[in-house]
C-alpha cells in the first residue's frame, strides 16, 4: 500500500539542474548580446550609408548651382534626386525617381520599386537667384541585406553554441560529481560493522577531496563512540560481576542458613559492595563520557586550589606534604581536573608507607604536578600499563585494599583531554612519582 502521508519528491539531478541553469545564463546572454550586435551593425552600416548620400548630396548640389536644375535630371539612375521649390513642387527629377515630392526630414526612409532608400536633403541657390531643396537618396538594400545575413547566422549559432555548451557543462559537472556518487555508494555500505571502513580521498585538494577528508573525520568519530559503548558494555560486565556475584552469595547462604548468619555481617558487606558497585559505575560513566564529548566546560582553573581542597580531606595514617605547591593557573574543567588531584592523591595514600609529597610549580610553560609516595614503587615494565582500564599490579589486586582500576585511566584520559601528558617515574624515597604537565593559562 502506498503511503501516501508524505508528499511524493521527484529526484532531481545536480547535474540536470546546473547545466540547465548555465544553459538559461548563457542563452540570455547570448540572445542579449545578439541583439545589441545586431543593432550596432545596423546603426554603423546606416551611418555608412547616408555618409555616402550626404557626399552625393555635395556634390550634386554644387553641380546644380553652377548648371542649375538640369544636373538633376542627368543624375544616374541609382540614385534618387529630387529639386523642389520653397513649396515643395518638384522642379526637376533623376529619371527612376517617383514625381511626387520626396520627404526632407533628417534621414527620412522611403520605399521605392520594392526597396528601402535614405534620404538626406539640404538647401540650394539656383542661378537665376531663386531658391530649393535638394533631395538625395541612396539605397539601403545591401546593409539591409548584411544585417539580414547576421541576423540569420545569429539565430542558428546562438542555439547550436547553447547546446554545445550544455553538453560541455553536463560532461564536466558529471566527472566532477562522479567522486562524490562514488562516496555515496561506499558511505552507503557502511554498516555498525563496519565502522573502521574509510573512503577513498582523490587528493586533489578541492571541495571534493575535502568532502571526502570531512567525511572520513566523521566516521572516525562515529567509530571512536561505538569502541566507546562496546568499551563500556565490556568493562561494565566484566567488573560488576564480582561485586554482584558477592552479594549473590552472601545473601544465598543468609537464607540457606538463618541460624549461622549475621544479619549485621550481611548489611556490611551488601554496604560495601554497593559502594564498590556505585564507584565502578561512575568511572565508567565518566570515562565513556570522556570518550565521546571530553570536558563539559571551560574555564581559568586555580590547580593550587584543587591541591590544597583535597590535602585538607582527613586521613588516618598518611601525611600529605603541599608545601612545596606554588600558584598555576591552566584553563580547562574544574571538576575533572579537580578529579584528577583527587585520584592521584588517593592512588598515592593507598600505596605509601608514611607520607605522601605534593609538589606544584611551572616549568617552560607548562603547570608541572608532581605527587610522590614512599612506597614500594612501581617497576618500569609496568609504568605504562599503570594507565590502563582495570590494571592492578601485585600488590594492589586484592580488591579489599586496592582500587577499582580506572582511577589512573581517569587521570590519564582527562590529562590529554586538557592537552597535557602524564607520567610515572622513581620517587626520591624509593616510591612513585607521577608527574602532569598541562598548558599554563596566558593572560
Amino acid at each position: 500500500m502506498v503511503d501516501r502521508s508524505r508528499p511524493s519528491r521527484r529526484p532531481r539531478s545536480i547535474r540536470a539542474r546546473a547545466t540547465g541553469g548555465a544553459a538559461l545564463v548563457v542563452l540570455v546572454a547570448l540572445v542579449i548580446g545578439a541583439v545589441a550586435f545586431v543593432g550596432v551593425l545596423r546603426t554603423s552600416l546606416s551611418d555608412g550609408v547616408r555618409s555616402s548620400a550626404e557626399q552625393t548630396l555635395d556634390g550634386l548640389a554644387t553641380r546644380v548651382e553652377a548648371d542649375g536644375a538640369g544636373a538633376v535630371t542627368a543624375e544616374d539612375d541609382d540614385v534618387l534626386a529630387q529639386l523642389q521649390d520653397d513649396d515643395g513642387r518638384v522642379l526637376a527629377r533623376a529619371e527612376d525617381s517617383p514625381g511626387r515630392p520626396l520627404a526632407t526630414d533628417e534621414e527620412s526612409r522611403y520605399r521605392h520599386d520594392g526597396e528601402r532608400w535614405l534620404l538626406v536633403a539640404d538647401d540650394v541657390d539656383l542661378p537665376d537667384g531663386t531658391g530649393g531643396v535638394l533631395v538625395v537618396g541612396a539605397p539601403l538594400e545591401d546593409a539591409d541585406a548584411a544585417v539580414q545575413t547576421v541576423t540569420v547566422l545569429l539565430v542558428v549559432a546562438v542555439p547550436v553554441v547553447v547546446a554545445l555548451m550544455s553538453l560541455v557543462t553536463w560532461f564536466v559537472v558529471g566527472r566532477a560529481l562522479r567522486p562524490v556518487d562514488r562516496m555515496r555508494r561506499e558511505v552507503d555500505d557502511v554498516e555498525g560493522a563496519n565502522l573502521h571502513a574509510r573512503i577513498d580521498e582523490p587528493g586533489s585538494g578541492d571541495e571534493v577531496d575535502r568532502l571526502a577528508v570531512t567525511m572520513n573525520r566523521m566516521l572516525g568519530r562515529l567509530e571512536a563512540s561505538q569502541q566507546a559503548q562496546r568499551r563500556f558494555v565490556s568493562d561494565a560486565s566484566h567488573e560488576l560481576r564480582s561485586p554482584l556475584a558477592t552479594i549473590r552469595q552472601h545473601a544465598e547462604v543468609a537464607r540457606a542458613h538463618p541460624e549461622v548468619t549475621d544479619t549485621a555481617d550481611l548489611a556490611d558487606v551488601v554496604l560495601d559492595e554497593g559502594a564498590r558497585l556505585q564507584e565502578l559505575v561512575e568511572s565508567l560513566l565518566l570515562l565513556t563520557r570522556l570518550d565521546e564529548r571530553g570536558r563539559d566546560r571551560d574555564r581559568a582553573v586555580d590547580l593550587d586550589d584543587l591541591v590544597f581542597a583535597e590535602a585538607s580531606r582527613p586521613r588516618a595514617s598518611v601525611h600529605v606534604d603541599v608545601s612545596g605547591v606554588a600558584p598555576a593557573r591552566v584553563r580547562g574543567d574544574d571538576r575533572l581536573l579537580g578529579r584528577v588531584v583527587r585520584n592521584l592523591v588517593d592512588n598515592a595514600v593507598r600505596h605509601a608507607d608514611r607520607a605522601v609529597t605534593v609538589a606544584l610549580g611551572s616549568v617552560a610553560g607548562d603547570a608541572v604536578l608532581t605527587v610522590d609516595d614512599d612506597g614500594r614503587g612501581i617497576p618500569e615494565g609496568d609504568r605504562t600499563r599503570v594507565f590502563e582500564r582495570f590494571v592492578r599490579l601485585d600488590e594492589g589486586r586484592a580488591r579489599d585494599a586496592g582500587g577499582s582500576g580506572l582511577g589512573l585511566a581517569i587521570v590519564d584520559a582527562v590529562v590529554r583531554g586538557h592537552g597535557g601528558s602524564v607520567a610515572v617515574s622513581a620517587a626520591p624515597d624509593g616510591g612513585a612519582r607521577f608527574t602532569v604537565r598541562l598548558p599554563l593559562l596566558r593572560d
